[in-house]
Formats: C-alpha cells, sequence, structure tokens
C-alpha cells in the first residue's frame, strides 16, 4: 500500500483551490441571474424615453412603456406616482396574467415649461415591494423661437429660410405645383406688399403687410406646362413693398421639370421606349486651355415604340450639345455630339449633359464629362 506524503497531499491542494473557486463562482453567477429575474416580474421595452424637442404650444405628449409579465401569477399594478404634476400617469388597471403583456402611460404638459426637462414615474405592483422607476425626458421649445432661428435669410428687413424659392421637382404633364414659404418682419416698422412682378406661369400669393414680428407665408404656384421646357429652370419674381431697407425685393424661383410616368404593367413596359446610351461616364484626359474638346455618343432605342427626346441639357454654358433627330424608332440610333469650350477654364473639370426622354423607366439620364485643362 502506498502511503501518501504530506508534500502530494498539498500539491493536490493546490491544484484544486482555484477549481473550486472557479465552481463558487459560476454557483454565485446562477444565483444571481435567478434572483434578477425574480427581482424583475415585469420585464419593460424600455425604462427610459426622451421626447427629444417638443413644441410648447402644440400641446401635451404621451409614451407608453410596455411591458410583460415574466412571473408564474398574475400582477397587478397598484399606483403609478409621477415626480411632478406636469406628468399625468395611466396604467393597466386589471391583473396583467403570466406572459402577457401590459402598459404604463406617461402625458407630459410643456405648457410654461420652458427648457429641459426630466422625469420620473414610480411603478408599485402587488408582487414586489421595490418600486419599478421610469423616466421621461426632452426640451421644450417656443415654435415661434424655432421658425426665427431656421430663418437666417434676409432681404430687408423681411427674414426667410433662403433669399431664392426653390420650388424642387414639378412635372411638365401635371397640374400646377404649389409651395410656401415662411417669412417674418424682423425689422421696427410695418411693411406692406404692394405689387408682384413674375412671369405668367408663376403665381404669387403675398402677405398685405406685416407687423413688426409677425410672421407670413409666400405662396407660389408654378405651371410647368406653361413654362413648356424640360430640366432645370431659373426664374425672377419681383415683390415691391414698404420696406425702408429694400422696398422692391427680388428673387430667384428655382425648379426642375420632368414627365409624370404613372405605373405601367409588365406588358406596358414590355412595349415601351428604352434609351442607351453607348456611354455615360466620358474622360476627355488632359488638354490645352483654348482647344475645344468635341466627340460624340450613340443613343439607342432598345423599345418597341418610338422614343422621343424631349430635351438635352448641360449644367455649362462651356458645353454644347446637339443631335440630328428627337424622334428614334424602335432599334434606332442617334449621336448625341458635344463640343467642351476650354477657353479661359483651368484644373479639373466635372461637368453633365442631361437627357429628358419618354423612357417611362429612365426618363432622366445623365452622361458625365471630366478631365483637366492645363496652360
Amino acid at each position: 500500500m502506498i502511503k501518501r506524503s504530506y508534500f502530494t497531499s498539498a500539491c493536490e491542494e493546490v491544484i484544486l483551490q482555484p477549481m473550486r473557486l472557479y465552481l463558487l463562482f459560476l454557483l454565485l453567477l446562477v444565483q444571481g441571474a435567478s434572483q434578477a429575474q425574480i427581482a424583475e416580474p415585469l420585464i419593460f421595452k424600455e425604462k427610459i424615453h426622451d421626447f427629444g424637442e417638443i413644441v410648447e404650444s402644440a400641446g401635451p405628449v404621451e409614451y407608453e412603456f410596455t411591458f410583460s409579465n415574466s412571473s408564474a401569477r398574475a400582477i397587478k399594478i397598484i399606483s403609478v406616482q409621477a415626480s411632478c404634476g406636469c406628468t399625468t400617469p395611466g396604467w393597466s388597471t386589471t391583473p396583467v396574467a403570466p406572459g402577457e403583456k401590459g402598459f404604463i402611460k406617461a402625458s407630459f404638459d410643456p405648457k410654461s415649461r420652458p427648457g429641459y426637462f426630466n422625469k420620473t414615474l414610480t411603478v408599485t405592483t402587488d408582487i414586489d415591494r421595490n418600486p419599478i422607476v421610469l423616466q421621461i425626458k426632452g426640451s421644450v421649445v417656443d415654435r415661434k423661437s424655432m421658425v426665427n432661428e431656421s430663418l437666417s435669410a434676409s432681404n430687408g428687413s423681411l427674414r426667410l429660410a433662403a433669399n431664392s424659392f426653390n420650388m424642387g421637382k414639378i412635372f411638365i404633364n401635371k397640374p400646377a405645383t404649389s409651395k410656401e414659404f415662411v417669412v417674418i418682419n424682423a425689422g421696427t416698422s410695418q411693411i406692406d406688399f404692394t405689387n408682384v412682378i413674375a412671369p405668367a406661369y408663376i403665381k404669387v400669393v403675398k402677405p398685405a403687410s406685416l407687423k413688426p414680428g409677425e410672421q407670413g407665408v409666400i405662396k407660389l404656384t408654378y405651371d410647368a406646362k406653361l413654362r413648356n421646357q424640360y430640366g432645370f429652370l431659373s426664374d425672377n419674381i419681383e415683390i415691391q413693398t414698404s420696406d425702408p431697407e429694400n422696398p422692391v425685393k427680388s428673387f430667384s424661383v428655382y425648379a426642375t421639370a420632368e414627365e409624370f410616368f404613372p405605373t405601367l404593367t409588365p406588358e406596358e413596359l414590355a412595349k415601351a421606349p428604352a434609351l442607351l446610351s453607348s456611354q455615360y461616364e466620358i474622360n476627355f484626359d488632359r488638354v490645352k486651355q483654348g482647344t475645344p474638346v468635341e466627340n460624340s455618343v450613340t443613343l439607342t432605342n432598345k423599345g418597341k415604340l418610338n422614343l422621343e427626346i424631349r430635351h438635352i441639357q448641360s449644367n455649362c454654358t462651356c458645353v454644347t450639345v446637339s443631335t440630328d433627330k428627337k424622334q428614334v424608332k424602335p432599334g434606332e440610333s442617334v449621336q448625341l455630339k458635344w463640343v467642351l469650350n476650354s477657353e479661359g477654364r483651368m484644373g479639373t473639370q466635372n461637368k453633365a449633359i442631361t437627357i429628358y426622354s419618354n423612357d417611362p423607366r429612365n426618363p432622366v439620364q445623365r452622361i458625365t464629362l471630366s478631365g483637366y485643362i492645363e496652360n
């Protein structure tokens, strides 16, 4: 029989000691997780909600905290106490069965409470003495101050978001597009709006007058059909006022006119015209200043109906474009010729040619020109 020495027993104890500590750690971890599950029978989707910026004059805001019952019995919410009278709570009044969901509703009234807020709701249930704390926060702002901050451009005493009116995308085969632009009288005297000079296709509705600090709206209605031109459009309107700082106010009006195409059936799409260019990106490398750069691309109708090239537009007066014809039969091709005038230009160049057609899939197609002009 082999006798175990004191040294052997000591070595075994040294080896086993870390293992015992590790097993004890696992046991405590499992017990902690179990206790955490027991401690939170109501599982909330979130316990903190940020309203962000809310406008004081818009009135109360609401948010609903939802939870599920993860315990083995029905749970009843006994009370919900708000930390401030500005917060009105509501909750599920009937017991919530295991696995079912309930809610706690918070309603916050921002009236006369400008600035940052952080409020709590203390929830008491019949399953645990430890209350659940929910939190709502945000910032109360005034609509007028928000408007004033956004109206950073000025034209005399009049403040606007920009010194031009951008109508965005308008359609040549749809009713006229209307858009409103907010303005405010930032001066010290009343501004009377007396007259408007604008093209026939742009109608302008203006305020009769604005008192100091008063906000109003200038409404523009743009008739693209009457304008009858595709692509990027730039116009000018003039508003005559009594503003002592600048009585005659001139504004640019921008818009991009396209053709609207309704959703087509697969059968209609199969028969529709289809525009395909031989190139969409053209690099003319390096050229000497004053040397014209010219080339062409091939436009082909891959569809089964006639292709109508509505309009071709470059984004620079230095690029001129031309084509032999605007109507392309199915399977037929046409040459689009372009010339870049490099006179007075230096360095890297990036230009674009935009083609508007009756291709319902791709009615607006763009060809880019790039290169370098050296002295």
